[in-house]
């Protein structure tokens, strides 16, 4: 038996024919679906990048004890598992995390590997004199970072498509197919770091996508809340889609060369992603620095059995990536390890057997979220500090440096829990991460009949419910007792409906929103100053509420409306800036 796993960064499900999208040129993407089981309710589990790399080999969700990071010492990593029990590993991949510290012990764990430079701000080519800069209308925070410099340098490398980064892995994973057809027990995986962003791909591709732009150089969005135009934005989209469909171009060589080699009869074929993307979705570009919304959680995934035989159907029950490494395991028949989270996928692939009633994902330190498929419950720290939060490893390291010496000044030693094999731990307080979920707030969504999330609910008992079914999986990973005060659940998941809405009460006094105490206010303006709040830089709050104070003073109102706040906003806000405060405040405004 064989298996090749062709994996994808940021592959947007909403973005794909087989989920929807009707203007995407991707024909291989039809016919995979065509050849494998397509999953309706894949959803990440930890992200970004290697966190999800991690559950890739341990089967075991990585994002409640450890933000980025490698695989530690006591991880069970499930090729070097099938290593040990004779079946060949192999990875190709130019995804350039691998070869940073907090990535650097993943690769090792094949039998062999090839790394692919280029992508993304890899180091790769050293140019002392400066590139030509295009102008651009990428965010200039971004545009005059080392990474966006060294981007520009490795652009020059692959002008001509047969060099690009891409083309290079998949051509590689080619040839070890071509190599190894013959040959019995191994796994294969292809890893290509697109359609990630900065979205480079070629006049073939791009032309696929006809459309009027008459702005600058842009093909790689900020990781931020939505600042530009309406063309700006739209052209963004296109180039995500150019380069989609160059991912799908060089898809169907795989498939192309399995159907050439009559490989479906012996051979899995996974095709996965780490998690998906905003495109302006929500008022937001990309990832990590906002709620997990379903674009980002909610992942495409094609699996073909070739045990089962089943092509062209749909299955509805709840998988996650923690998934993929017991479905490997079990294909090979090498028994699982103890502590993995995950289940091997064979009987839902045969006849949809459900693996588990929910699935849990987030960020360390951000919202610890759940979904049991009809809806999406976001559970927000009830502190504005965002503690207790604490990281758990023995390899301290974060995506491009270790850790600082000063956080490691006052570590403690975690006695071990039940996946480390008895290893104790350092226990170290956490940083300030990428955001502090504290400012969105616990959100909760009707999936099933809002499936875009634009009005959030406020249904005590259905909260309620997926609280304790939210603290159970929690114990079931094993979580630090902190995560539960960090949340404000008690560890056993049962709370009443009047702790729970007393503890909303709390929450919002802490919200910092007691400006104009003696005013009136309609509880939709006050989610229209919070979505202020969450799109303002954090130094600048405490002048915006001010600034809003005093309009409402001089302005001799009685009261605080949503009409008030659009007023706030016309006659504060600069012009480039005034589009997307609406947005945000008219969100918040449906959702009260």
């Amino acid at each position: 038996m064989r298996a090749i796993m062709v994996m994808f960064d940021t592959l947007n499900r909403h973005m794909l024919p087989n989920y929807g999208c009707d203007w995407i040129h991707a024909p291989n993407f039809k016919k995979l679906g065509e050849k494998t089981v397509v999953f309706d309710q894949s959803y990440a589990g930890s992200l970004p990048c290697m966190p999800a790399r991690r559950e890739l080999h341990t089967g075991r969700y990585n994002f409640l004890h450890r933000s980025w990071g490698p695989i530690e010492p006591f991880d069970n990593s499930m090729p070097e598992i099938l290593k040990k029990n004779g079946v060949y590993t192999h990875l190709v991949t130019d995804h350039q995390h691998y070869w940073e510290d907090g990535g650097a012990t993943y690769h090792t764990r094949y039998n062999s590997f090839e790394l692919v430079r280029g992508q993304e701000g890899d180091p790769w080519k050293g140019h002392v004199k400066d590139p030509d800069y295009p102008e651009t209308e990428t965010a200039k925070s971004l545009a005059s970072s080392n990474m966006y410099r060294q981007d520009l340098v490795n652009r020059t490398y692959f002008e001509e498509e047969q060099n690009h980064p891409q083309t290079t892995t998949f051509n590689l994973g080619m040839q070890f197919i071509e190599k190894n057809k013959e040959e019995d027990n191994w796994f294969l995986q292809l890893e290509t770091f697109d359609p990630h962003e900065p979205f480079f791909s070629y006049s073939y591709y791009k032309e696929l996508y006809p459309h009027e732009y008459s702005g600058k150089h842009f093909d790689w969005p900020p990781y931020y809340f939505v600042q530009e135009g309406e063309e700006v934005v739209s052209h963004g989209k296109y180039e995500y889609a150019a380069l989609l469909s160059m991912c799908d171009h060089y898809l169907g060589q795989v498939i192309d060369l399995m159907d050439k080699n009559d490989m479906w009869k012996d051979t899995m074929l996974i095709v996965n992603t780490d998690h998906g993307y905003l495109l302006g979705e929500h008022g937001w570009w990309s990832k990590s620095v906002m709620p997990v919304y379903e674009e980002i959680a909610h992942t495409p995934l094609f699996v073909w059995d070739p045990r089962v035989g089943v092509t062209g159907e749909r299955r509805q029950s709840i998988v996650q990536t923690v998934d993929i490494a017991p479905t490997l395991l079990e294909f090979f028949g090498v028994s699982l390890p103890d502590n993995m989270d995950g289940q091997p996928l064979r009987q839902t692939i045969q006849a949809d057997v459900p693996i588990r009633e929910t699935a849990l994902f987030g960020y360390h330190g951000g919202h610890v979220n759940i979904t049991d498929g009809n809806y999406v419950y976001m559970r927000a720290p009830v502190a504005p500090k965002n503690e207790p939060l604490y990281e758990y490893t023995l390899m301290p390291t974060h995506m491009r440096q270790p850790f600082a010496p000063e956080e490691l000044q006052n570590i403690e030693i975690q006695q071990p829990f039940p996946f480390t094999k008895g290893c104790q731990t350092m226990k170290i307080k956490a940083g300030d991460g990428f955001v502090n979920a504290f400012q969105f707030g616990s959100k909760l969504f009707d999936v099933h009949n809002d499936p875009n999330q634009i009005e959030e609910l406020e249904n005590i008992e259905v909260e309620l419910q997926l609280i304790e079914k939210m603290a159970a999986q929690m114990r079931k990973n094993n979580a630090p007792v902190e995560q539960f005060a960090r949340l404000g659940i008690p560890e056993d998941g049962h709370m009443t409906a009047e702790e729970l809405q007393r503890q909303k009460e709390e929450v919002r006094k802490k919200e910092k929103l007691l400006v104009l105490p003696n005013h009136p206010w309609e509880r939709a303006a006050q989610n229209q100053l919070r979505a202020l709040l969450n799109i303002t830089p954090e130094e600048k709050r405490v002048e915006l509420l001010n600034q809003f104070e005093e309009f409402v003073l001089m302005s001799a109102l009685d009261g605080v409306s949503t009409e008030t706040v659009h007023e706030f906003i016309e006659t504060t806000y600069e012009k480039e800036h005034k589009a997307m405060a609406q947005y945000f405040t008219g969100l918040a405004g449906r959702t009260s």
